[in-house]
């Protein structure tokens, strides 16, 4: 078990996704048919990038989480802007609007962010959020803090 803390960090947001009631998939086996709440490791934008997750409601894309090792949970929200990068680009094989939802997490801290916000801005939160909860969001197209 000769891991780097990056990866330690993504194994435990893979048990905290599975936990919450999403499907985790490698970008080679994607099967956006799997369940309702698909997450793709290591997704590519259109220019190249590699998203450390995508997350999939009803095999549309809605989201990324950027993962970071356990020792940058202080500053984790220095790294919004890379977050918001992908969320805003094109996604492989995809013709997708910019995503609304983005996460930064080591899989110990987690912060999010919801787009639609008047003012987005990061927020921690204790875990990520069910896919029945994005799919609720997803059939208004205002955030909560606009209701």
């Amino acid at each position: 078990m000769n891991q780097d803390p990056e990866q330690i960090a993504r194994d435990n947001i893979d048990k905290q996704l599975i936990a919450c009631g999403w499907v985790i998939q490698d970008k080679d086996k994607i099967n956006l048919n799997a369940a309702l709440g698909v997450v793709v490791r290591y997704y590519l934008t259109q220019d190249g990038k590699e998203t450390d997750y995508v997350l999939f409601i009803d095999k549309k894309p809605v989201g990324v989480i950027e993962a970071k090792r356990e020792e940058e949970g202080h500053r984790l929200t220095t790294v919004e802007e890379q977050s918001n990068e992908y969320a805003n680009s094109k996604l492989k094989y995809l013709n997708n609007d910019p995503l609304p939802f983005v996460y930064e997490s080591t899989g110990d801290v987690t912060r999010f962010t919801d787009f639609r916000d008047p003012k987005p801005r990061s927020r921690p939160v204790f875990t990520f959020h069910r896919p029945e909860t994005f799919r609720t969001w997803l059939k208004t197209e205002k955030s909560l803090r606009v209701i």
